[in-house]
């Protein structure tokens, strides 16, 4: 082989991994928070189960739901945030699991920095009360190779976190009685 023959070998070699790289696209984010309560399993349940009613989270002002808890029946919700409404679709629903799963229909980047999550939300028993586990997988806002910072996936995994904190820090205190 001759000297051109193996730089360009070389040369194709290098760049078929560079633009593998700069080809790549938003990398799937995660949240997960878990809070304890001091309630039996039930009680917590019964605060939480019913997807159209979310009073027990401060971050949404309003929530107007259609479907019931039946994903088969298109169960949905529109949340109000501060910043602006989002639209939730119900995907799984298990009453006796205490735990039920939903996803994002319709973003709103200025209400919440991602372009699509999906989540699930249960509650187990743990010790003399209950534990409930909140998980998010989501994309941030832009999805394009270089975002703008608030919308990279370091805002979208902090806006997820701080909504999922607060909510879980309202369903204690509803639930133990403190709000």
């Amino acid at each position: 082989m001759t000297f051109i023959a193996r730089a360009i070998c070389a040369l194709v070699f290098l760049a078929v991994p560079a633009a593998t790289v700069l080809a790549h696209g938003p990398t799937p984010q995660k949240a997960e928070e878990k809070i304890a309560i001091a309630a039996p399993p039930a009680k917590v349940w019964e605060a939480l189960k019913s997807f159209g009613d979310v009073s027990w989270n401060p971050a949404i002002t309003k929530a107007e739901a259609t479907g019931g808890n039946d994903p088969a029946a298109g169960a949905s919700r529109t949340i109000t945030l501060k910043t602006g409404n989002l639209v939730e679709g119900l995907d799984e629903y298990n009453d006796k699991e205490m735990s039920y799963g939903y996803r994002l229909s319709t973003e709103n980047l200025e209400a919440l920095p991602v372009s699509f999550y999906s989540a699930t939300i249960a509650v187990t028993p743990a010790g003399d009360g209950s534990e409930v586990t909140w998980i998010g997988r989501f994309y941030r806002g832009d999805t394009s190779n270089f975002p703008p910072d608030n919308l990279n996936d370091e805002a979208a995994v902090k806006a997820m976190t701080e909504f999922m904190q607060e909510g879980l820090k309202g369903l204690k205190a509803k639930v133990e009685g403190k709000s």
